[in-house]
């Protein structure tokens, strides 16, 4: 039974283009997709409910609001989908988890005597950023062999070439000594040029550059030159000959694949130039036990060179996706060459692609071997459940917390940390509802009591239950909580709180609180868990509040709807900065009038 404001919505939806965006009741995007006909798309998730996927079922049951945005092509759809779930991150999209952790190689190009560094951030500054580098160790290995092989510069002195010394670097050889004038400008760009061609996996080019010039210094009697360009060509042949994969490939092409494991999936890409392997980069994803393999792949495609650097001409998937011919053409326009997407069969194709899904496998087992139980966090449990005399394993802990102030925009909080480790895709937030007032008891029962109807109502996420409930506050919190417990649920749920003032951790049926050395490693364990929650509480509680003041402070002004109050926001960015404002700075925004302008000073 479709909901009837939900009803209403569908309504509006054109046969156009677009993109749709699904609100939950707290105002949060929680998913977002494209379509060639958003009505046809967006209607076909509220029809046979019962047959949809189980995470798809959860998805429609939290929908509350739809909004969509109409686009000239199904191109334009998808790169605004790209560019939206990036910055929204809604959790029922397929997500990248290291998407924003990548550091890169940075190349001053801009500099007169250019130098390198590691960035983790790409500015609009035409420097040249050389990456995504795997992770910051990979970075700094890569660094550091430039660096040893070719010595830029270090420092950001203005080079005259007059100075009368040079730095120390110049005479350990890690630096040319530009500002000696021992290279000139034209020399030092041809190195930076040798660099660049080295981090973008064209070595074999510089090889043959390094080879030539060796001989023309080594014909011309420049003995010691050519001795330098020769240690130079030995570490580029080392580099090559470690990253050779033992496929005959020639050009450039990308590999993808996945491997699963219940709601984890890592995909893995290996970027291959001439039987080199120039890339290799992975991504975890989570709660995908419902994805089919071509939805996934489909997702990773899309976000993964929606920013990518270089796009080859050929990318060889572990199976067929469904928007293969779209994806290829907006490819095709983004790099501005022909893009191929490929199921390879037989082969030298599918033997790489077998070899990245063993490499994925072996990921996906690392990643859980990491995400396993610590020993040390196994032992700090074991303590702590004979401390507090638990009946059970601590293996899942639950801590919750509320914010408010004065009662007003009042929300939740709870955080899990799974054998001593906080699992931030578990973690949930709640606006509280039902209670008027500062009553944080109440509120706090309310939150329990969704929390555990939401564990008989839905097999997701909810459903592992917690070993113990951790409640941020005293005796009185933890009896709300405990009655909350008690009203939703048969299982017997053990529950504690830790109090801030002295730290002390009570439970129920115990009149005195336990107080544990403050030095302990098993007392800090529950302050993480509790202090984890409090700031998850505090920083939606700020948007909240945030989301109110700004939503409240025009609403009463005759003559304001959403598109002006946008404009309006849009213009000066907070409703102090408009009280602030001249009546001739209002009526720059289009569709203020001078006499709606005064209404507005007026009302604030």
């Amino acid at each position: 039974m479709i909901k009837p404001h939900i009803a209403s919505y569908l309504k509006l939806l054109p046969p156009r283009p677009g993109i749709y965006t699904f609100i939950d009741a707290d105002g949060t995007i929680i998913y977002i997709g494209k379509a060639s006909n958003l009505r046809n798309r967006v209607k076909s998730y509220f029809k046979d409910t019962p047959r949809l996927p189980e995470k798809t079922a959860r998805l429609v049951q939290h929908v509350d609001k739809i909004e969509f945005v109409i686009t000239e092509s199904e191109i334009a759809a998808l790169v605004l989908e790209c560019q939206q779930i990036k910055k929204h991150r809604p959790p029922y999209n397929i997500l990248l988890k290291d998407d924003k952790s990548f550091p890169y190689i940075k190349v001053d190009v801009k500099n007169e005597w250019p130098t390198i560094s590691i960035t983790r951030r790409r500015y609009n500054d035409g420097a040249k950023y050389i990456g995504r580098v795997p992770s910051a160790w990979s970075a700094r290995q890569t660094y550091d062999f430039i660096k040893k092989v070719f010595p830029l510069r270090s420092c950001n002195k203005k080079i005259s070439g007059n100075e009368i010394r040079p730095c120390l670097k110049y005479h350990i050889r890690r630096c040319y000594g530009p500002c000696i004038g021992a290279i000139s400008r034209e020399e030092y760009q041809a190195v930076v040029r040798q660099v660049i061609a080295v981090l973008e996996g064209k070595e074999e080019i510089v090889l043959r550059n390094l080879k030539k010039a060796m001989a023309a210094a080594s014909h011309s009697l420049e003995f010691e030159k050519a001795a330098t360009l020769r240690n130079q060509a030995k570490a580029i042949e080392a580099v090559i000959a470690s990253n050779n994969i033992p496929l005959n490939i020639r050009g450039e092409q990308d590999a993808v694949a996945i491997a699963r494991d219940g709601d984890l999936a890592c995909v893995r890409i290996f970027s291959v130039r001439n039987t080199r392997l120039a890339g290799d980069e992975h991504f975890i994803l989570d709660d995908v036990r419902d994805e089919p393999d071509a939805k996934l792949l489909e997702g990773f495609v899309k976000q993964y060179y929606s920013s990518a650097d270089h796009i080859p001409g050929l990318i060889l998937l572990q199976s067929p996706i469904d928007e293969r011919l779209l994806i290829t053409e907006w490819l095709k326009n983004k790099c501005g060459s022909n893009v191929e997407l490929r199921v390879p069969q037989k082969g030298v194709g599918l033997r790489l692609i077998n070899m990245v899904m063993e490499n994925a496998r072996q990921q996906l087992e690392i990643y859980k071997n990491r995400r396993a139980a610590r020993p040390e966090n196994l032992k700090l449990l074991a303590n702590l459940k004979e401390m507090l005399d638990l009946k059970r394993f601590p293996h899942r802990i639950e801590a919750y917390d509320i914010s408010n102030i004065q009662g007003t925009s009042a929300v939740g909080s709870m955080v899990v940390f799974e054998d001593g480790s906080p699992r931030p895709p578990y973690y949930r937030r709640f606006r509280i509802r039902s209670v008027a007032g500062a009553d944080d008891y109440a509120m706090m029962r309310e939150m329990i009591r969704r929390r555990f109807k939401e564990h008989s109502n839905d097999r997701g996420k909810w459903a592992a239950l917690p070993d113990l409930v951790l409640i941020d506050g005293g005796k009185g919190h933890l009896h709300a909580a405990v009655s909350a417990v008690q009203e939703t649920t048969t299982t017997d749920i053990q529950v504690a709180s830790i109090a801030k003032e002295n730290e002390d951790i009570y439970l129920p049926g115990f009149s005195k609180p336990v107080s544990l050395d403050k030095s302990l490693p098993e007392l800090h364990l529950l302050q993480r868990a509790r202090d984890e929650a409090h700031r998850f509480a505090i920083t939606y509680h700020k948007n909240v509040r945030s989301k109110a003041a700004r939503e409240s402070a025009l609403d009463g002004v005759c003559g304001i709807g959403p598109t002006r109050k946008r404009a309006l926001f849009k213009r000066f960015g907070s409703i102090r900065k408009i009280k602030e404002a001249r009546i001739e700075e209002l009526t720059s925004v289009e569709g203020i009038t001078p006499s709606l302008a005064q209404r507005i000073l007026e009302s604030l």
